[in-house]
C-alpha cells in the first residue's frame, strides 16, 4: 500500500506490504482450525485411530509457525520523507532499522523491468555508488502507482531491462 502524507519541506510516502488480516484475526482463524482439528482428532482417536493426535498438534504448530511469520513479514515499513534538498528512506519493522539520505537533485529511481508479466517492477534509488531497493513487497498496482507519484514530482527515472535468466523456464 502506497500513502502519501504531507511534510514540512515537501510530502512523505510510507510503503506498506498488503494486510488481508490483522493480528487479532489471525489469531481467530487458527483457533477455529485448532477446534475443528481436535474433533476430527478427538473422534478418530475413539476409534482407534490413536496416532493421529501427534499428526494432528504438529500440523497445529507448523500452521501457527507459518501464520506468525506472515504476520511479521507483513509488519515491514518503509518510509520516503521527500524535501527540497534531500531523500529520506527509513526501512523497519516496528522502529527505524536502517537509514538513507540521497540528494533530490542527483537521485534516480531505477525501474527494472519484470522478467514475468504478472510480477511487478523491481524499483531502487540510485546516486553514485549507492543503490537501495524500495517497495519489493508492493504488488503491480502499488509499484505503479508509487512510480507515477515519484515521476511526478521531479525525479530522475532510469529504464533497466531484465537480466536475462537461464533456467527450466525461458
Amino acid at each position: 500500500m502506497v500513502e502519501r502524507l504531507p511534510h514540512p519541506d515537501g510530502f512523505r510516502l510510507i510503503l506498506t506490504p498488503n494486510r488481508s488480516l490483522s493480528w487479532h484475526g489471525n489469531v481467530r482463524i487458527w483457533a477455529a482450525l485448532f477446534v475443528l482439528s481436535a474433533l476430527i482428532a478427538t473422534g478418530f482417536t475413539l476409534i482407534g485411530a490413536w496416532v493421529i493426535i501427534p499428526f494432528a498438534g504438529l500440523e497445529l504448530v507448523a500452521l501457527a509457525c507459518g501464520i506468525y511469520l506472515t504476520s511479521r513479514a507483513c509488519q515491514r515499513q518503509e518510509v520516503l520523507s521527500f524535501s527540497r534538498d534531500d531523500i529520506h528512506l527509513e526501512k523497519g519493522r516496528k522502529r527505524k532499522q536502517a537509514e538513507w539520505t540521497l540528494p533530490t537533485r542527483y537521485a534516480r529511481l531505477r525501474i527494472q523491468s519484470p522478467p514475468h508479466p504478472f510480477t511487478p517492477a523491481k524499483l531502487s534509488l540510485t546516486h553514485r555508488d549507492t543503490e537501495v531497493s524500495i517497495g519489493g513487497f508492493l504488488n503491480i498496482e502499488d509499484t505503479e502507482k508509487l512510480i507515477g507519484l515519484l515521476e511526478q514530482n521531479g525525479l530522475m527515472i532510469e529504464h533497466k531491462e531484465p537480466d536475462p535468466q537461464i533456467g527450466l523456464w525461458f
